[in-house]
């Protein structure tokens, strides 16, 4: 198996296009402190953080849907893997309780 880490624009944690969301699962670091320091980089560099963010933006590839994670129960019941557990537990339900 293939344990090897690899650097992926994030489809969870995006705010543009997920090139800080990617950045921070790589570096297991919270996407925000990523944010600032690309928005710090662009203010004190004349913008080459900017520059920087759009190339990787090109270069980094988009993280596959069956590599993604979710991160909270919200996020959970949003996965189809988690919707057809849900309809067999509905069906096994008793049919005299109300469904929750």
């Amino acid at each position: 198996m293939n344990s090897q880490k690899r650097l992926y624009r994030s489809t969870q944690n995006r705010m543009v296009a997920g090139v800080c969301g990617g950045i921070g699962e790589y570096l297991d670091v919270d996407p925000t402190l990523v944010r600032l320091a690309f928005v710090a980089l662009t203010l004190l560099s004349s913008g080459s953080g900017l520059v920087i963010y759009v190339i990787l933006m090109l270069i980094v590839p988009e993280q596959l849907a069956d590599k993604r994670k979710p991160k909270n129960k919200r996020d959970l019941a949003d996965w189809p893997d988690q919707q057809a557990a849900d309809d067999v537990a509905a069906a096994d339900a008793p049919e005299d309780q109300p469904p929750d």
